[in-house]
Parts: structure tokens; C-alpha cells; sequence
């Protein structure tokens, strides 16, 4: 699993779009902090209150200069009428190969409910020389990260 001060690995995936756009981690890296935030599946009703509070908290990740990412294994289009429902204005990454869940480390199964190859609810944030300078991974696919210590992160980052 991925750890702060570690690498962080690079992320080829699609935007979580109609247009399926490619989307490569690398590319955002340099211009200010970059938060990956890791869920579950979209429209589950821990993984919208997690992308609201995000939302709720998005001026403060801009004004520290960070850009802000949610990735899942949804398809793309799952992840587009997501975001319209939830009205986000930060992008959501669609890693349906689960590459991105397996480099980070946060893949799991949850076999009683069907799921195969979802992410963990997980955060990391990525300085501008590419290196993980926070982590958290939650326990339970209910359990939701500290938004106040992600905040603080990305200000000191």
C-alpha cells in the first residue's frame, strides 16, 4: 500500500465523463497539490456524502492551489450522472481496470454484496514532486476520512 513519502505511482485512467477522456495522474503534477480520493461506488450513500463534503470544502482545496480527483471502478458514464446528481465540480476518474486501486494498494472484494474489485474509501495527497505527503485508508467501507486533516494537508503540502 502506498504511504506517505512514498512515489506517488502514476494513474492512466478515463474521466468520469460521457466522453471517456483519458486522464493521466502525471499531468497534473507540478501545479500545486493533487488529492486522490479512492471510493467505493458511485450513488452509495456513504461515497455521496463523502464527494458533498469534498464539494463543501473545495474553495479551501483551490485556494491552496490543489486540484482534486475522486476515483472508483464505476464506468465513466456511472461517474458523469454522479457528479450531475451531486452537482461536483471537481473531476471523478473511472478505473474500471482497477490498475489505480492496485497501485495504491486500496482494491478490496466485498463478496456478501456482489462487489468484486471495488476501491477502499482512501485519500492521498501528492506534493508537486510527485510524492505522497499524506494517507489515509479507512478500516471500513462506512468509514469516512478526517476532511479538516485532508484540508491541512494540502495546505502544508
Amino acid at each position: 500500500m502506498v504511504s506517505t513519502g512514498d512515489t506517488a505511482p502514476d494513474v492512466s485512467a478515463t474521466l468520469g465523463t460521457s466522453d471517456h477522456e483519458p486522464f493521466e495522474l502525471s499531468e497534473h503534477l507540478g501545479d500545486g497539490p493533487v488529492v486522490l480520493a479512492f471510493f467505493p461506488a458511485a450513488f452509495a450513500p456513504v461515497c455521496s456524502n463523502e464527494m458533498v463534503a469534498i464539494e463543501e470544502r473545495i474553495d479551501r482545496f483551490e485556494a491552496a492551489g490543489a486540484t482534486v480527483f475522486g476515483i472508483s471502478a464505476d464506468a465513466a458514464y456511472s461517474l458523469g450522472a454522479f457528479s450531475d446528481e451531486y452537482d461536483l465540480s471537481f473531476d471523478l476518474v473511472s478505473d474500471t481496470r482497477g490498475d489505480a486501486l492496485r497501485a495504491y494498494g486500496v482494491e478490496t472484494d466485498v463478496p456478501e454484496t456482489g462487489r468484486y474489485g471495488i476501491a477502499k474509501r482512501a485519500v492521498f495527497v501528492i506534493d508537486d514532486d510527485g510524492a505522497v505527503v499524506y494517507d489515509w485508508v479507512g478500516d471500513e467501507l462506512a468509514d469516512e476520512p478526517d476532511y479538516e486533516a485532508v484540508v491541512a494537508a494540502v495546505e502544508n503540502a
